[in-house]
């Protein structure tokens, strides 16, 4: 059995701040796993627990890519294949998915294609779908329980108003909800394996494809990204008693229709 993760790298929230023309700025901050591939990959590990196998992850980025995927190797991930062309940095999700089937095929062997179902940076919700009908797979969204049977998945589906449960034959692209699992942290000594594992690196050449054919299949052009812009009232509430201010802030919150 053999589980292929989709993975990639994204700046850390936590770490991006707001300038004063109310744009993120992403220079210098750190890269990591997007969580709900990260939950994916988790997912991947503790099946092949069950069922024995190989996990491999795949990503498309730069040479940043290589550091952030060695999380993966330490958490358990096999093997990793990276796609490397800074200059395709960008493209949308059609283009995206296009050069993952190019890396898939070029893989070959694969039971499960596995992965978050979105990433936190664009929210979209694109990749595995967009695969699955690329390379004609089965696929099954939105998966909080996650199982490998014998030429089989089943899982179970969060639905929002109801759970479904699902049995699709392999291979399948299957994409997973945070509420599945929460990731493991990889200990010092599989930290210091992962350094010895087993990376492939490609170009996109190598994948058969040029990267004027790749930014030609990429239709959606991001223009600008900035913050909400949050204006504050700034009420002040004065009084001589705490029983007086607790009165005077609710009747400024029924003021303003909170209450």
């Amino acid at each position: 059995m053999r589980q292929l993760v989709l993975l990639k790298d994204i700046p850390d929230l936590t770490e991006i701040i707001i300038d004063s023309e109310r744009r993120p700025k992403t220079e210098g901050v750190k890269r990591r796993i997007s969580d709900l591939d990260k939950r994916a990959l988790e997912a991947a590990i503790q099946a092949k627990g069950k069922v024995g196998g190989e996990v491999a992850v795949l990503s498309m980025g730069d040479d940043k890519t290589k550091t952030a995927l060695l999380e993966a190797l330490a958490m358990g991930a096999d093997s990793a294949y990276i796609v490397i062309e800074p200059n395709v940095k960008g493209v949308d999700t059609n283009a995206t998915s296009k050069v993952l089937e190019a890396a898939v095929r070029q893989i070959g062997e694969y039971d499960v294609i596995i992965s978050g179902e979105m990433t936190l940076d664009s929210l979209s919700s694109q990749i595995g779908p967009r695969l699955a009908e690329l390379l004609d797979l089965p696929q099954v969204t939105y998966v909080k329980e996650y199982e490998l049977l014998e030429g089989s998945v089943r899982a179970v589906r969060d639905l929002e108003t109801m759970d479904e449960v699902v049995e699709a034959p392999l291979p399948a692209v299957v994409t997973v909800v945070r509420e599945i699992n929460e990731p493991r942290i990889p200990s010092l000594m599989n930290i210091m394996k992962a350094k010895r594992k087993p990376q492939t690196i490609w170009s996109l050449s190598d994948l058969g494809l040029s990267l004027a054919e790749v930014k030609a299949q990429s239709f959606v052009k991001i223009k600008d990204v900035t913050a909400p812009l949050v204006s504050r009232k700034q009420v002040k509430i004065e009084a001589d008693t705490i029983e007086e201010a607790a009165a005077k802030l609710a009747a400024a919150i029924r003021e303003e229709g909170v209450l």
